[in-house]
């Protein structure tokens, strides 16, 4: 029987959903770094050690952020890096619809309000910026204080990837009404095409007012290992001091082997930049394969340009599925999942109405069931061709196909 918990009550905390895993093999190269720091008997400082921290701001210098160690901060997962940075900045949260599931229970969890402002048809993770100025003059006037923006350029749920021109605009619109941005930039090295793909920081854009969040488990790690790290710019130095005591005050420091593999995975060697590129260029033909399936059913869904999902819009097949007892974003949910055999939330979870017939596919069981299956699929010029994706693709057509 399904959870009747309202969609934003607790039980989106406790039953959240994973984002989509590359369910592939660890690195050697990581696995040993994971091993080699093992032996230590004495954790790492809260925020991440001076390698970790000094790892991350290689990263981000090398993509045209120039950061010092002093400017970062680790933490034991995204969410409670942004648990601390909520914390850490007084007043309401203001984010896109949809949004990623983790990101409405940790302003909740606060006590802050949560509100959602619209994207525009081309692109998710990116609010619209005239919405965005009329949910900040409504949230005034019902006497709320709206202090943060949180938005994704690479976007979870949508797969998509926002335009630099739409993600300007909406940072001036934000930074001209006194809000501080968080711009989670998770899936940012998961672009299925990146020579056709512009993806632009936020924080080059408004380098003052944006706090980069990325979660290491989006391209460089296992989602099993918890790792991510936040930069901040220089003038936010008081807020880091105080994201570091919200840290400090939950114990929430990276696991000594899993910081030893994050600063390894940071550091970008050649095998980990391989890897990434070939995961990314896979789920991206995956992804098409499968958004695709959907439009040939006659549902609809976006165009995904990055990560490992697709965001699907059941909305014209309504009808087939009231036939089979599926109303709301909770039926379709149990109904793909069911159907499917994999976890397939329903937009529900990402802050879409539950009336909306939308949920997010995972395109990483289609390159096959096991991890040595998906090996064979990333190591393929023509992973559609191969017999367990095709099976798998045939599959998902035949789930849709079925409701028209």
């Amino acid at each position: 029987m399904r959870d009747h918990a309202a969609p934003d009550g607790p039980g989106t905390v406790r039953h959240s959903p994973h984002a989509p895993d590359a369910a592939l093999p660890v690195l050697p190269e990581l696995r040993a770094a994971a091993v080699a720091a093992s032996e230590r008997s004495v954790g790492g400082p809260t925020g991440g050690s001076a390698v970790l921290r000094e790892a991350a701001a290689g990263y981000w210098t090398r993509r045209g952020l120039r950061t010092g160690a002093a400017d970062a901060v680790a933490a034991p997962g995204a969410p409670a890096l942004l648990c601390a940075l909520i914390a850490a900045h007084d007043g309401d949260v203001l984010m896109p619809r949809p949004s990623p599931a983790w990101w409405t229970p940790q302003a909740r969890m606060l006590r802050r309000g949560a509100y959602h402002v619209p994207t525009p048809a081309e692109s998710g993770g990116v609010p619209d910026p005239y919405a965005l100025l009329e949910t900040v003059r409504r949230v005034r006037a019902e006497g709320g204080v709206p202090r943060l923006l949180l938005l994704s350029v690479a976007d979870d749920p949508t797969a998509t990837v926002a335009p630099p021109e739409l993600v300007l605009e909406a940072c001036e619109a934000a930074v001209a009404e006194g809000l501080h941005i968080v711009s989670d930039e998770t899936w940012r090295d998961t672009l299925h095409r990146p020579r056709e793909t512009v993806l632009v920081s936020p924080a080059e854009m408004c380098p003052d007012a944006v706090t980069v969040v990325q979660d290491l488990a989006g391209a460089l790690l296992p989602s099993a290992w918890p790792a991510a790290v936040a930069r901040f710019p220089a003038a936010q130095g008081p807020h880091r001091a105080r994201a570091l005591d919200v840290l400090t005050a939950l114990g929430a420091a990276v696991a000594e082997p899993v910081a030893a593999a994050a600063a390894t995975a940071l550091d970008e060697p050649a095998p980990v930049t391989a890897r990434a590129e070939a995961a990314a260029a896979m789920y991206g033909r995956l992804a098409e394969a499968a958004h695709l399936a959907v439009l040939a059913a006659g549902a609809l869904a976006r165009p995904p340009r990055a990560g490992r999902h697709v965001y699907a819009d059941l909305g014209p097949l309504r009808a087939g599925l009231a036939a089979r007892g599926v109303n709301d974003s909770m039926d379709l949910e149990e109904y793909l999942t069911g159907r499917l055999g994999v976890s397939v939330p329903g937009g529900h979870r990402f802050g879409d109405e539950l009336g909306a017939l939308r949920a997010r596919l995972p395109v990483a069981p289609l390159a096959g069931p096991d991890p040595e299956a998906r090996l064979e699929s990333l190591a393929s010029p023509a992973p559609l061709e191969l017999p367990q994706v095709a099976t798998a693709l045939a599959t998902l057509a035949t789930v849709f196909d079925e409701l028209r």
